[in-house]
């Protein structure tokens, strides 16, 4: 038996147990991977509140989760791309990163390099993959860009700074305090804007001469939505990666009203696909982080058995960079 979160119902932050569950051995294509961190993310609270359903099986429930690191404990047959004894982090897969240790496909394990520690590697998986994919694949990136970037002293925004930076790319993010604007300067954030006194809009203007910008990541949703449109010069492109502020809703006469511009909601699982090229994303990733480029640490810790005081530090916006938990 392993301790691992689990949750009956859907709502708030109560709702989240502390269980004892079965581990048993990996069957065909399968491993068992003992969890040394785990990685919260804001799609972590969308399952447990319901606004992404998962199936809750009566008196069985639903783990939680899909971004850890850990070591490989056994592999099941026909396995080959991983060994026991094996370092390793995943951030794609069924629900269930929570945990001391569990089973999981072997396909979605990644091996992390000598050079990075667990510790380190827990806020690069998904976070980390995520700003791969944002700026090397949805709206490809390749220096010279200015850029608008919400959220830029979050877990993806630090990151995203760095490797802006690294890119050559002027990037303008919004932060919501003083205290997180200096955060991203200083981890290459170009420009920043401070939502609760600064205007989105006219900043973004005057820091480009009045042209706005090619492209927008927003993982806020609802809240800047209009804000975002109005950023962009003509036909550009608002990458839609996340809503935490709500849902968001477009006209899409509004679209053409205000330049011909272009919207995408992408979804990391059709990106990260086949593991061959999952592989060459975190190679990449990897690469920026061992060369120096990129750092990341942990700038919250808990206690898996305090996975509900985590996620009311996250959804309160009082975060900043990644938080991990320990099993």
């Amino acid at each position: 038996m392993v301790k691992a979160i689990r949750f009956h119902e859907t709502g708030g932050p109560e709702v989240l147990k502390f269980e004892d569950v079965e581990v048993g051995d990996p069957g065909p294509g399968q491993a068992r991977v003992r969890h040394t961190y785990i990685a919260l993310n804001f799609i972590d609270i969308y399952f447990r509140t319901g606004r992404y359903p998962l199936a809750l099986p009566e008196g069985v429930g639903s783990g939680l989760g899909s971004d850890a690191v850990g070591v490989v404990e056994a592999v099941g047959p026909g396995v080959t791309e991983v060994r026991a004894g094996d370092r390793v982090g995943y951030l794609i897969g069924p629900q269930g990163a929570y945990s001391q240790a569990r089973v999981l496909p072997a396909e979605v394990l990644i091996p992390l390099p000598d050079g990075i520690a667990d510790r380190t590697a827990a806020t690069l998986m998904m976070k980390g993959m995520t700003a791969q994919y944002l700026f090397r694949q949805v709206y490809p990136l390749h220096g010279g860009e200015t850029i608008l970037y919400h959220a830029a002293a979050g877990g993806v925004g630090l990151i995203a700074c760095q490797w802006a930076r690294a890119m050559g790319v002027t990037m303008i993010g919004t932060v919501s305090t003083d205290e997180k604007a200096a955060l991203a300067r200083d981890s290459g954030c170009t420009h920043t804007i401070v939502t609760s006194r600064e205007n989105i809009v006219q900043r973004v203007r005057e820091i480009t001469d009045g042209k706005g910008v090619p492209v927008v990541y927003d993982s806020v949703g609802k809240d800047t939505l209009e804000a975002s449109l109005d950023c962009l010069q003509p036909r550009g492109s608002l990458v839609s990666n996340g809503t935490s502020s709500g849902p968001v809703v477009i006209d899409t006469r509004l679209l053409a009203a205000k330049g011909s511009l272009w919207v995408t909601r992408p979804a990391m699982v059709h990106y990260i696909q086949p593991r061959s090229h999952m592989l060459e994303m975190a190679g990449e990733l990897f690469g920026h982080v061992l060369a120096g480029r990129i750092a990341s640490e942990p700038k919250q810790v808990f206690a898996l058995a305090e996975a509900a005081e985590a996620h009311r530090a996250l959804e309160s916006r009082k975060t900043t960079g990644s938080t991990i938990l320990v099993p």
